[in-house]
This record gives structure tokens, sequence and C-alpha cells, in this order.
């Protein structure tokens, strides 16, 4: 069996080493904080003791024929992104996670996805980054594709530790830091609605839209839309912020319960327009953060069909504020579910590399920000005017000669003598 010695902080104060393929299958739930079903995920490691550095996830694609233009890009993504941050991998480790149907074994998965394993290190290979190790973990067992022992790694599998009996269990209980489950129970928390109630969301959101998209495309009427629609975030958010405190599993039901169809509909148009949704996205921080995580889940499970690709927006807020209040993995989730309905959106595509690059959302925090304050300082300006008095201008009159031509007193010779200027002709000619 390939022996690594791979060492993974989760606080600065403490290192936990992990000794081959096993405890690197247990530690995985910990490295994204969810157990990431259906996903190829790749981990760079930097020095001799393969520290754990950037890491990212993506669905397994369903068709074989993407899989080496998607191997390439993950390779290419991972390492050109390490380099970004003056930090080129020396080694990468590889998970691919799928659960079996109900036709299919674990040993089967594992055979099936043997090509993409081979893809990816291919890739990687061909950046000059070595994949150490390669595991496929599926139904409660861990494969190893770099491993030809099979005293060690036999055909059948291995068993995964136990839930919490790990070395890596015992050191992220130490230091606070929790799984949420599976990937595929946070992603439903941010998944269209599909009670009957998606059927009244549907008609308020073609009401909205018939009315709203007009305004939106007229650049008056965008302004107004652009105010209504803040307007509005801070009375959901109040509202949100002022109910009572429920247990965490009724805790989205209440927040359903608390947005109407119609209101929900208004805020998705209004956030379709790029500056008002970077608007949206001040409330980061603080106080209002976490009324504002909860809207921008609630309005994406209200962007039910035919609107799935409008939740690209309010995704992509629930992903930042994640993010930029320290949930790193609800923000991957969001922001992968944000790509995964609008692929080009930029804002999404921003985030998702820079918190996968582990880069420190406070230069975005500081941008956002400054934004704010000027937009404060140019409305106070504007509002100074406004309230100034305004003084009478006088004016420049043109002498008058007398019959002789000479002039009268304070003409130009007289103000020539004293020292005085003479008034240019734009004044005089102002005056008429």
């Amino acid at each position: 069996m390939n022996q690594h010695d791979e060492t993974n902080g989760p606080v600065e104060e403490q290192q936990i080493t992990l000794r081959g393929p096993a405890e690197l299958a247990d530690a995985l739930p910990y490295l994204m904080g969810f157990h990431p079903n259906d996903s190829v995920v790749m981990v760079a490691l930097h020095g001799g003791r393969g520290r754990f550095g950037g890491r990212l996830r993506l669905g397994i694609p369903q068709s074989p024929q993407e899989w080496q233009p998607v191997a390439e890009q993950l390779a290419e993504c991972l390492i050109k992104g390490s380099e970004r941050r003056g930090e080129r991998p020396d080694a990468i480790v590889i998970f691919l996670c799928q659960d079996p149907a109900e036709t299919e074994s674990g040993s089967q998965i594992m055979e099936r996805l043997r090509p993409l394993a081979q893809r990816l290190r291919t890739a990687c290979g061909a950046l000059d980054v070595p994949v150490l190790e390669a595991l496929c973990i599926s139904d409660g067992r861990y494969w190893s594709y770099c491993c030809p022992d099979g005293r060690c790694c036999p055909a059948e599998g291995n068993q995964l530790a136990l839930p919490g009996t790990s070395v890596m269990a015992a050191a992220a209980a130490y230091a606070g830091i929790q799984v949420r489950g599976t990937l595929r129970e946070m992603e439903a928390r941010l998944m269209p609605l599909r009670t009957p109630a998606a059927t009244e969301q549907q008609r308020a959101l073609d009401s909205a839209g018939a009315e709203l998209v007009p305004k939106i495309l007229d650049e008056v009427g965008r302004e107004d839309v652009a105010r209504e629609t803040l307007g509005l975030v801070r009375r959901l958010m109040k509202r949100l912020g002022e109910a009572p405190v429920v247990v965490p599993s009724e805790s989205d039901f209440e927040d359903d319960r608390l947005i109407s169809h119609d209101e929900a509909a208004a805020v998705i148009l209004g956030l379709q327009d790029r500056e008002t949704r970077d608007k949206a996205a001040e409330w980061m921080e603080g106080p209002g953060a976490g009324s504002a995580l909860r809207l921008w889940r609630a309005l994406s499970r209200r962007c039910v069909a035919p609107y799935e690709e409008h939740a690209a927006a309010p995704l992509t807020l629930a992903g930042w504020v994640s993010w930029s209040t320290g949930d790193e993995p609800a923000a991957r989730v969001a922001l992968g579910l944000a790509l995964r309905v609008d692929p080009g959106y930029t804002f999404a595509q921003l985030l998702h590399e820079a918190c996968n690059q582990g880069l420190d959302p406070e230069t975005l925090r500081r941008c956002l920000r400054g934004e704010r304050r000027a937009r404060t300082v140019r409305r106070v300006h504007r509002t100074d005017r406004s309230t100034r008095p305004r003084t009478v201008r006088r004016t420049a009159t043109r002498p008058r000669k007398t019959s002789s031509g000479s002039a009268r007193p304070g003409t130009a010779a007289a103000r020539r003598r004293s020292g005085q200027a003479s008034p240019n002709r734009r004044g005089s000619r102002s005056s008429r």
C-alpha cells in the first residue's frame, strides 16, 4: 500500500498527520465540510509533508465523452489557481465519490469511474504535477486507483471508519469543525420548491415579469425598480430577523411562510439587474448578514420552473454571504448551484474560484464598503446642493456713452486710471 505523510491543520495551532488511503478517505468530509455525493474532488498538496492547499469540487459528468475535457479543465484550474496564489502544488489527491444505484454495486462504480480517474491523473501529469493518490468512495467503502497490491487494496474495497472514530474526526471535534451532512442535503435547502405552492409562485413570477421587465429595460424605470427592490429587501430582512427562533429543521419552512409569492417574485426579478444585485451584496456582515442569508436562500427556493436560471442571483448572494461570514462549505455549495443553473454567471465564477483557492473575502468586503461610502457621499452632496439657498448673480452692464461720445464716470477709461479691470466681452454680451 502506498504510504503517505500528509498534514492538514483545521486550525493554525494544530496539525494532523494522515497516513495512507484509509485516513485520507476518512478525512474528506472534514476537508469539504460535507459528504460530497456524485462529485470529483481534487486537493492540492504542498511541501514535503503534503500540506493541504486549494481544493475544488465538481459533479461527475454523466457522459464519458465529457471526461477528458473536464479532467483537463479541473487540473488546469487547480494548478493555475494555486500558482496565482504564489504556491504551485507539489502533488494532488483525487477523490471520486458516487453512491450506487439500485442495480449497481460499489465495485462496479469503481470500475466504471476508473477511466475518469486515469484521465485526471494524466491531465495533472501533463502539467508536471503528480497525483499522489486517487480514491473512489462508494457505499461506505473506498478503493485506491494508485495501489496495485490486492493484499491491502482488495477488489471489494476497504470499509470506511465508523463516523466519528477516525483521527481526523477527533481533531475536527476538538477544533469545532462540523460536517453538515451530505451534499445532496445541503443542496436541497436551495433547490426550487416541489410543493403545490410552486404553481402559485410561477404565476407571481409571470405577473412580476410582465410588469417589471419593461421598466428594467428603461433607464428611468430601472432606477425606480432598483429602489423598490432594495426597499423590499430591507423590509423582508427586518421581518425575518424579528421572527421567533425555531429549530433548524423547521427554519426554512418558516422563512418561506413569512415571504409572500408576490414579494419573492418582485425581488427575484429586481435582482436580475447587476447593479441592484451588487448593492444587495453589501449586506455581507454584521447583524444583517444572517437575515440576508436566510432571504437569499428562500428566494433561491422560489425560482421555480421555468424560472430556474433566475436563481443564479440569489444563489450567488447566498454563497457570498456564507463565504464572507466564514462558512466556506455552504458557500461552495451555493456557488456551485449558481454555476449549474447559469454556467456563464460571472459573479458566481469569480467567487467560486476565490473561495476554492482559499482567498480572504476581506478584499471584496473592503471594495463593497468603499462603494457604499462613495454612494452615501454623493447622496449627501446632492442633498446639500438642493437645500443650499440660491444667490442672485450680478451681471455686467454695458456702459452708456454721451452724445459727444465721451465716457461717463466709471467707464473703461476711468477704471484704467483707477486700476480697475474692465468687463470682458462675454460679460457685456450676457447683459443684453
